[in-house]
């Protein structure tokens, strides 16, 4: 059920045991301090970070894996994009036509490039780490409104969810006898008959969801309780702490070296 749920992957970890409110708090000080740091190599070791948490969180495959197929080939075509067509850069290396590569186009096209891989691969190791009703349960129990814990719950599901269904609609038409394998033409072809019932069949889900919650007591501002009881131990608020004190320092540089 994990898999058609949520992305997360169950393990015993130091990194699955922390609280969500730790790993999200991890995530946007991670994609904060790429963005305000005022030295160049900042986003390019919060990569090398989030490889070592992987490690520490036991899912290093799945990581590199969902990386490898995800995450590169968005990266590698921003940066040969910008590294080419960039407006600006003095220092040319090649020049054909209308393209001219220069070393400052390379290095601004490498920062950006890092600062979404820090961006997108923080995100990628809280799905997997952490269980959705998890975090639900912790934003709920902290005074996040119900709806706004929805909103980002369901948002960390909508990927899988629609790839289970993707998988169940392929398989079906297969058994039907339509081709899904074999030329790229042939490929191509069967996404017709796949986009159909995936977006339709989608569209009914959120109907039947939106019915559940409802018939659940989702908007009534009576307190709510919870069968799953999430662990916020002093570790988790230290670590907290720190996070907030090193993003508002990196922040406080940013500022001052300008």
């Amino acid at each position: 059920m994990h898999e058609r749920l949520s992305f997360y992957i169950p393990r015993e970890s130091p990194l699955h045991r922390a609280n969500p409110l730790t790993k999200l708090v991890l995530v946007f000080a991670f994609i904060l301090i790429s963005y305000l740091s005022p030295w160049y190599w900042t986003a390019s070791l919060l990569i090398l970070g989030d490889v070592l948490l992987s490690f520490v969180g036991r899912v290093q495959r799945e990581y590199l894996r969902t990386v490898a197929r995800l995450l590169l080939p968005v990266v590698g075509f921003l940066f040969l994009m910008q590294s080419l067509f960039l407006p600006y850069g003095e220092t040319e290396i090649f020049s054909f036509w209308f393209i001219s590569l220069t070393v400052e186009n390379i290095q601004i096209a490498f920062l950006n490039a890092s600062r979404i891989f820090v961006m997108v691969s923080s995100f990628i190791l809280l799905v997997l780490s952490t269980h959705p009703s998890e975090l639900m349960t912790d934003l709920t129990r902290r005074g996040v409104p119900g709806q706004l814990s929805y909103v980002v719950v369901s948002t960390l599901q909508i990927l899988p969810q629609m790839q289970a269904k993707a998988v169940t609609i392929i398989d079906a038409q297969r058994s039907r006898g339509l081709d899904t394998q074999g030329s790229l033409r042939k490929r191509i072809g069967a996404l017709v008959p796949l986009v159909g019932p995936l977006v339709f069949g989608s569209l009914v889900e959120v109907e039947e969801r939106a019915i559940a919650i409802e018939a659940r007591g989702f908007t009534s501002g009576l307190p709510k309780t919870s069968l799953r009881e999430v662990a916020d131990t002093s570790a988790d608020r230290v670590a907290r702490w720190f996070l907030v004190a090193i993003t508002l320092a990196v922040l406080v540089s940013r500022i001052w070296i300008r």
